[in-house]
This record gives C-alpha cells, structure tokens and sequence, in this order.
C-alpha cells in the first residue's frame, strides 16, 4: 500500500502592481531547503534561479510570470509564501535608538505588513516640452540586488535604469523599449541634465515598497521609540 499524500492548503492574495487575486500554497520542506542553500552560497544568480523557481511552484493561478513582477510585488509574494509556511508573525532584533547600543526583539505579525505609495510617485517623466519617459518597475534581478546583494546605485548603474524604461512618447510617436538596443538607450541616459536624472532617481526613490512601523521600548532606560521596516531584507535581520 503506497503512503498516503499530505494535502496542502491554498491561500488568495491580491499582486499590488496588477491587483489581480491568485492563489498560493506554501513552501515545501524541498522547497525551503532549496532557498536556504541558494541564500547561503552567497551566489546572486543562485538566488534569484531559487527564489524564480520556488515562487513559480508555490504560484497556482496560471499565468503569473515571477521574473516579469516588479521587485515590490515579488518582496510580498515572497513574504507571504514564507510565512504561510512557518508562522504568521516574525521576531525582529531592532536596536534602540537612544543609546544604540540595547538590542529588543519585536514581534511582527504578516498580515499588518503592507505595500505603502508614495503620493508622488509617477511612471510618466516629462523630458521636456515634447518628450515624455515612462518608466516600469524593476524586476527580479533587480530584487536580488537590492534585498540580497550590495543594493541599487543608480549613480553607477546606469543599466538598472535603462532596463526600467518602458517607452519615450509624444504626441506624434512612439519609441518603445523592445524596438531599440540597451546601448542605444544608456546613450539615451547620458544625454539627461541633473534635473532630469532626478525625476528618474525620484521614481526609483518613491516606488511601492513593503513598510511597517513598530514601536519598542529599551528595558534599560524606558525610552519608547518608532522603527520602520522597509524591504524585505529588513524583516529578516
């Protein structure tokens, strides 16, 4: 007689770039096993095939591409499918900030952690009188280096930004991303004044991110204070 199969429950939660519903189920043991490997082998590409690969099984609604998510999108899924997997709430270790030194742990429960908008954000950057640039979200590689890696420079990384430009648009034309190489656009980027780089680094600055402000109190000195999450690596340190 064969061994009985182990039902996994499902669960529903809303993409926040789309804010189309799926369903998920969590991490198997396997799976986790995988992510924990990945993630200690200190290898970007190892991690990103992981966390692609993981979020892809555990993803049940057909359909949804994992590398084609914004990195906000892929920090909340992930978030999610984790801790559907080992409980509903994390421990954090924050240092208090009136003598940084004291370290508390702080309980924070899943379902209060949400994706926050800045009210001034904007995908579309006027370039001039003429020109508009749209941008689009970074996606999965981008999410590595910016949780897992040494984060996002955009002063250096000129091909984070190209790779975030949907299009450049007129009232007469259309150029699309698709239709020109990547070198042709970082020429794009280095045609840009400063005030123009800004509204870039203003739209990198300004996206969705996971955020959550938890408040603590040192034991030693009775000072109550505010610390806000921001990222997914912060949820985890």
């Amino acid at each position: 007689m064969p061994l009985p199969k182990i039902s996994t429950p499902t669960f529903e939660l809303v993409i926040p770039s789309t804010k189309k519903k799926i369903k998920y189920r969590p991490f198997l043991v396997k799976e986790e096993k995988i992510l924990v490997m990945a993630m200690e082998s200190e290898s970007m590409d190892d991690t990103a095939r992981a966390i692609k690969d993981v979020l892809s099984n555990c993803i049940l609604t057909r359909g949804v591409k994992v590398d084609q998510l914004s990195t906000f999108d892929i920090e909340y899924l992930f978030l999610n499918v984790r801790c559907k997997s080992v409980g509903e709430s994390i421990d954090v270790i924050l240092t208090c900030a009136d003598d940084g030194e004291t370290k508390v742990p702080v309980t924070v429960f899943i379902d209060e952690i949400q994706i926050i908008t800045d009210d001034t954000h904007k995908k579309d950057i006027k370039v001039d009188d003429k020109l508009t640039l749209r941008m689009k979200y970074p996606s999965l590689n981008e999410f590595i280096d910016q949780n897992f890696g040494d984060g996002i420079d955009l002063n250096t990384s000129f091909d984070v930004i190209a790779s975030c430009i949907e299009m450049i648009y007129s009232e007469e034309e259309t150029w699309e991303a698709k239709d020109h190489t990547k070198k042709e656009w970082l020429a794009f980027i280095e045609q840009l004044n400063s005030g123009q780089f800004k509204e870039i680094e203003h739209f990198f600055n300004t996206m969705p991110k996971l955020s959550h402000t938890v408040k603590y109190t040192n034991p030693n000195t009775g000072y109550e204070g505010e610390y806000t999450l921001e990222g997914l690596a912060s949820f985890f340190s």
